[in-house]
Formats: C-alpha cells, sequence, structure tokens
C-alpha cells in the first residue's frame, strides 16, 4: 500500500509539473513521465493489457504526434501575451469551484473495502478477449467497420485531384 502512495504523489507531482513547466519539450517529457505512472497503477490494479496499451499508445504514439507538432511550430514568433489578473483571478475562482464540485460529489461515495468479485484474472489479456469476442461480438464488429469508413474516408480527403500541384 505504501507503493500506491508513492505512486500516485509521483503522477500528481509530474502532472503539475506538466502544468508549471516553461518549456513545452519539458512538459511533454514529464506527461510521459505521468503516462508511465499511470501504467504503474495499472500494474498495481491487475491490468496489464491496460498499462500495455497505455504505453504503446499514449507514451508512445501519442507523445511522438505532440512532439512533432511543437517541434513543427515556431516558438520564438508565438510568444504568447501575459496574462491580465483579471483573468488570474477568474482561473483561480473557476478552479476552487471544481475542487468544491469535485469533492462534494465524492463525499457520498461508498467505494467498499475493495474485495468485491473481481477474479485474479480480471484484468489479463485472455479474459478480456474472451469477454469481447463473446458478450461484445456485435459492437466490436461495428466500431471495426466504422474505423474501417473512417480510415477510407480520410485517404479519400487526402487524395491528390489528377492535374494538382505541390508548391
Amino acid at each position: 500500500m505504501n507503493f500506491w502512495y508513492f505512486l500516485t504523489a509521483l503522477t500528481l507531482l509530474s502532472a503539475l509539473m506538466v502544468v508549471f513547466a516553461k518549456n513545452p519539450i519539458h512538459s511533454v517529457l514529464y506527461l510521459v513521465f505521468t503516462f508511465f505512472c499511470i501504467s504503474g497503477h495499472y500494474v498495481l490494479l491487475n491490468a496489464q493489457f491496460l498499462m500495455a496499451v497505455n504505453i504503446i499508445v499514449y507514451a508512445g504514439a501519442i507523445m511522438v504526434l505532440f512532439l512533432f507538432v511543437i517541434m513543427m511550430l515556431d516558438l520564438r514568433k508565438n510568444v504568447p501575451e501575459s496574462k491580465s489578473n483579471l483573468t488570474k483571478l477568474a482561473g483561480a475562482v473557476l478552479g476552487g469551484t471544481l475542487l468544491v464540485v469535485f469533492i462534494a460529489a465524492t463525499r457520498h461515495m461508498n467505494l467498499g473495502n475493495g474485495s468485491g468479485a473481481i477474479g485474479a484474472q480480471t484484468g489479463m489479456v485472455e479474459s478480456l478477449g474472451m469477454i469481447l469476442y463473446k458478450d461484445y461480438l456485435l459492437p466490436f464488429e461495428l466500431v471495426s467497420v466504422l474505423f474501417f469508413v473512417a480510415m477510407v474516408g480520410a485517404v479519400m480527403l487526402g487524395k491528390r485531384e489528377a492535374g494538382e500541384r505541390n508548391f
């Protein structure tokens, strides 16, 4: 249980550093570290598949895209103007209100003692695959058709017309 608190503290610290880092490259690196900490939480919850997907998809592919976009921007030219004190005050009031609403919403939650009907194989890939292909086969196939249509649409939108030139 002590490791969970340590990992949670690391996750919160790195998430705060994402917001407060001045350099956007450092912010992306802190975000990658945050994703790895969240993957550690998935391992503690015995959800190895979610851990692997989190590392591969978010810490891998999405962060490469973020870095690509940041490096394509000319950050010296696009310096944001300084925020006024009224804007900072409005942000602080909105954040405090959101915190109060969150605390009020979670105050009456019954989380139990964590000893529910969860088996040892709950987060494993094999049990997830059996549930996905047995109980949710139709929604899974419909989502795959939807992804296929989206890919065909993206290819059709990106296709060049005959005689079109790049400059």
